[in-house]
């Protein structure tokens, strides 16, 4: 693989792109479905022009690194005061939806993939209950969309990442090691540890940076410049100080967003400006090698159970267990609907295969599992893309603030 050729396509992409983006918006073509197309269009799924291998180490960093800033900026876009009045929504959607939706998703998996080891099965499942809020992007943006629905999706979207990993480092352990059961509760205690532990390194750090940032204003010490540099710094400080202090470094880069927003307004504006330029570009250039590295690893692994398996994954499987959560949450079944809807499959599972084929070695036994994931974000890049807007604005033209209590 030659990197500098890898570099030199995205580049080119992203300029043609950029040249037509507006227009390609009113046809509600979003930017993951355009890098994703380019991504098949040059792999060997279609000219073979150049590929790259799923693990290669700056494979793994760019997604990595996009995944750690969407969730940084999208925390500090919250209303933190917003979010203290309406928690209870992201509370049933977190603590009732996402459990349904791994017991559920594995179940269905040992009906459809019956051979499979359970441990695989419940791993496919966690991997795909992490949502994604980039590949609904207008549904989060849209002021016209109630400040309570849209906090909720993106909250949901922000912690479950963060939830998730914990138990899927424990389910690829213990594939490692050969064991198909644990005899003892340790890995709660390993959940618990890595979630409240990256919150708090995470808060701390979004809440000193951010006052020094505001200190180092006054005093006149920073460039203004700088300010658009310097939540990226804290968004990768976090995570690598979470993980290095027994935390999880997706949830440390979380809370250190949602706490640098919060903190100061004029820091949530730098941070609004980075995630709609910097931030976007690595998630952007994600989807490029997801098309161009991972759908080509797993083509010939792809059955009519996959693709079955992936519609529900989308469908059924997502949305049931979400509006299960969300009943007497006093929300009109379209807002339901609605909200069961939006939560697609991208960066999470994408950096979770990465992080599993890294551990495991190869894909040797694992086809079957890759695949559906594979299959999954694709679907989820282009049926969420297309629908995210249109439906948007369908429903707020039914369902304003003051209507969502």
């Amino acid at each position: 693989m030659d990197e500098h050729i890898v570099i030199l396509i995205i580049a080119l992409v992203i300029l043609v792109y950029g040249y037509i983006s507006k227009a390609l918006s009113r046809l509600n073509i979003s930017g993951p479905m355009v890098f994703t197309g380019f991504g098949l269009l040059l792999s060997p799924f279609g000219f073979n022009i150049t590929q790259v291998e799923v693990n290669a180490e700056f494979v793994t960093i760019i997604v990595e690194i996009a995944l750690v800033l969407v969730l940084f900026s999208d925390a500090a876009l919250l209303d933190l005061k917003l979010l203290k009045q309406s928690w209870k929504i992201p509370a049933r959607l977190l603590f009732i939806g996402l459990p349904i939706t791994i017991l559920a998703g594995t179940y269905v998996a040992t009906l459809i993939f019956p051979d499979e080891p359970m441990t695989y099965l419940i791993l496919l499942a966690l991997l795909l209950t992490p949502t994604d809020a980039a590949l609904g992007k207008a549904v989060v943006t849209d002021p016209k969309v109630p400040k309570k629905i849209r906090s909720s999706i993106n909250v949901e979207s922000g912690l479950n990442d963060g939830i998730v990993f914990p138990i899927v480092l424990t389910v690829v352990a213990m594939i490692v090691s050969g064991l198909t059961e644990t005899q003892d509760n340790g890995w709660m205690a390993y959940v618990v540890e890595q979630i409240v532990f990256g919150a708090l390194v995470g808060g701390a750090i979004g809440y000193v940076g951010t006052k020094l940032t505001v200190l180092a204003v006054n005093k006149s010490w920073m460039e203004s410049n700088y300010q658009n540099l310097i939540p990226i710094a804290l968004a990768i400080l976090s995570f690598y100080l979470s993980e290095s202090l027994a935390g999880n470094g997706f949830i440390a880069a979380f809370f250190a967003g949602l706490y640098a927003g919060n903190t100061c307004e004029k820091t949530r504006q730098h941070i609004e400006d980075f995630a709609e330029t910097e931030g976007e570009l690595f998630v952007l250039v994600s989807f490029f090698l997801f098309g161009l590295a991972f759908v080509p690893m797993t083509l010939a692994h792809i059955s009519v159970e996959v693709v079955l398996f992936a519609f529900l994954s989308l469908t059924v499987l997502r949305m049931l267990p979400v509006m299960i959560s969300l009943i007497g949450a006093k929300l009109d079944l379209a807002t339901m609907a609605f909200i069961a809807w939006f939560g697609p499959r991208g960066i999470a599972s994408i950096l979770y295969v990465l992080i599993v084929a890294h551990e495991m070695g190869s894909i040797q036994g694992f086809e079957t599992i890759y695949a559906v994931v594979t299959v999954t974000v694709l679907m989820s890049i282009f049926a969420h893309g297309l629908t995210a807007q249109p439906l948007a604005s369908l429903y707020a033209k039914r369902h304003r603030d003051n209507k969502i209590k």
